[in-house]
């Protein structure tokens, strides 16, 4: 396991386990929209690494394990961790953005900064092929990974479940960006792809400024 991998899954597991003991530490660093108008911004990083509890910490380790070895081949692990963190405070940045009026709003977990690495994974490597434990068949990433987004946004309109889609989508935006930035050659080898998967986004803000969402 490269090393940049098993800090960032160390600081999971080490800051939700402390969360999972202490719920005045889990309270003062978790995602809530009044506390970071308030001032206290630190919370857009650190709910990053709190979790609700073991099947969402495990889950999301899982889902990094896989998809981060994909990023790490191409950029290294310094370079892993800056998609990884970007996408994080950009899926903190869009929930912020998004739920501006909803004072009491909450999150906690990596999902963000998870989806930030698999939409990046997926951009590097958009042929490869994916096992869904509710498709018994594989299917191209892209094809997921513009779904996901889709129903990411279906998710936000309808505020559906306890869940939070707009950082999942945030994420995806951060590492989508930083994956172009990081290897702008993609935008002649894989046009097709980076113009797919933008759609999503583009749908996204459509509606964002035609108030739908």
């Amino acid at each position: 396991m490269n090393l940049s991998m098993l800090l960032v899954i160390a600081a999971n597991v080490v800051v939700s386990l402390k969360g999972f003991n202490d719920f005045s530490f889990f309270e003062r660093y978790k995602f809530n929209i009044g506390a970071i108008q308030r001032g206290e911004h630190i919370r857009s990083i650190t709910s990053g690494f709190l979790h609700v509890d073991y099947t969402h910490l495990i889950f999301n380790m899982i889902t990094l394990y896989f998809f981060a070895p994909i990023v790490i081949s191409y950029f290294g692990g310094g370079k892993f961790l800056v998609i990884y963190f970007i996408s994080l405070i950009a899926g903190s940045l869009l929930a912020t953005v998004f739920h501006r009026n909803d004072y009491h709003y909450s999150a906690v977990g990596a999902s963000g900064a998870v989806t930030g690495v698999l939409y990046s994974a997926i951009l590097l490597r958009p042929d490869m092929k994916l096992f869904l434990f509710f498709i018994p068949i594989a299917i191209p990433a892209y094809i997921f990974g513009i779904g996901y987004l889709m129903y990411s946004i279906y998710g936000m309109k309808n505020r559906l479940g306890n869940i939070g889609h707009t950082a999942h989508f945030g994420g995806a935006i951060g590492g989508y960006a930083m994956t172009l930035i990081l290897m702008p050659s993609l935008f002649v080898e894989e046009t097709l792809m980076v113009i797919l998967l933008a759609i999503p986004i583009v749908i996204l803000f459509i509606l964002e400024k035609a108030g739908k969402i």
